[in-house]
């Protein structure tokens, strides 16, 4: 659990590090001082992370942007709110309702998932078409994006809309992830879960709906983070990576080095679009400029896309040197590096960097 004093330490980190736009941001104080007529409720006492979310989400919708959230548990006051999430035992998407603990509910987000939906969830696939996000200044249209069909099993709608309730376990399970996967390591450093520590003084529901509301700005945080990231560079970088497979026989007769236009995150998808394209025999190498000089970078496809292990290592009398010294045993000029687990190398040019992938796979 996080204290309050790591919440507000958490949601400064990410709004200084993360590309988010600070007017997504939801303010705590906020909450005491809205006017808005429209109400979500979920319940009070122990909260999770999916309600946070759900309730953020709504927050960021047309229908309910600024709206005010009431926290009970008492029948009579949640069926007066506009929306209700975690809480009343029902999923009415039609009346607003969004909770997953009824006997029989078997709700899924669909698009080839298969685990039942946490509040959060439920919100994502209710209010999708009205683009969550989109009315606080944003471009990110979460439909449009699924109607590209780049969105259909995004990393972006498992980790998030099924973890409270469901753990980690589950999500790495529905969503076939390795221990490794940078999402999966991410929820770990940051779930939250604001909930009040056992020894803080104050234990007053004022302070339990602070901790709330605090909770729900690094939820949402978050998840627009994320919206961001894969809008703005995990899409653009599936179809770079997919150019870049259409044309490696252009790079080498052999098809096992690809060329890549630009720096990008590609080793999910190489995975994927492998299998999604029939490429056989599979990549080994990836050649990408260095984004921060002139040199270039080949490096070794993964076994899989969250472990270390290399299909085809750069050669063993190759590792761990450096300039001329690796040039000399190599008998290829210009060479920078290569890491001691030979996982990847540099080379002061394209040429350079094809001919140590091209000497790597004859070794």
């Amino acid at each position: 659990m996080f204290k309050l004093v790591g919440l507000n330490q958490k949601i400064s980190t990410l709004g200084k590090h993360f590309f988010i736009d600070p007017r997504h941001l939801i303010s705590s104080s906020a909450f005491s001082t809205l006017s808005s007529t429209k109400r979500v409720g979920t319940h009070n006492g122990t909260f999770h992370c999916d309600e946070a979310l759900a309730c953020s989400m709504l927050r960021l919708t047309k229908d309910f942007s600024g709206a005010h959230i009431v926290r009970t548990r008492d029948p009579q006051v949640l069926d007066s709110l506009d929306a209700v999430v975690d809480v009343g035992g029902v999923y009415d998407p039609s009346r607003h309702r969004y909770d997953h603990h009824q006997h029989g509910f078997t709700e899924v987000l669909g698009h080839g998932f298969t685990t039942k939906l946490s509040s959060a969830g439920l919100v994502y696939k209710g209010k999708g078409g009205q683009g969550v996000g989109i009315e606080t200044h944003s471009e990110l249209n979460l439909e449009s994006s699924a109607s590209q069909g780049k969105l259909r099993d995004t990393r972006l709608q498992g980790c998030w809309l099924y973890q409270s309730h469901f753990g980690l376990e589950i999500i790495a399970k529905e969503l076939k992830l390795d221990e490794g996967h940078p999402h999966i390591s991410m929820l770990k450093g940051a779930r939250p879960d604001g909930n009040l520590v056992v020894n803080d003084s104050d234990q007053s529901c004022e302070r339990e709906n602070e901790a709330f509301h605090q909770a729900m700005d690094l939820a949402g945080c978050e998840f627009l983070e994320n919206v961001h990231y894969y809008k703005q560079t995990w899409l653009p970088a599936r179809s770079i990576v997919m150019d870049s497979l259409a044309e490696r026989e252009t790079i080498d007769s052999s098809g096992e080095i690809i060329k890549l236009s630009q720096s990008c995150p590609w080793k999910l998808h190489i995975h994927e679009l492998e299998e999604e394209m029939n490429i056989s025999p599979s990549i080994k190498y990836v050649l990408y400029p260095d984004d921060r000089s002139e040199n270039w970078r080949l490096q070794a496809v993964a076994i899989s896309p969250y472990r270390f292990d290399s299909r085809k290592p750069l050669p063993k009398q190759w590792r761990g040197l450096e300039n001329d010294k690796l040039s000399e045993v190599a008998g290829i000029p210009g060479c920078i590096f290569v890491h001691m687990s030979g996982f990847i190398g540099g080379n002061g040019s394209y040429d350079g960097a094809l001919a140590m992938a091209r000497a790597s796979l004859k070794d």
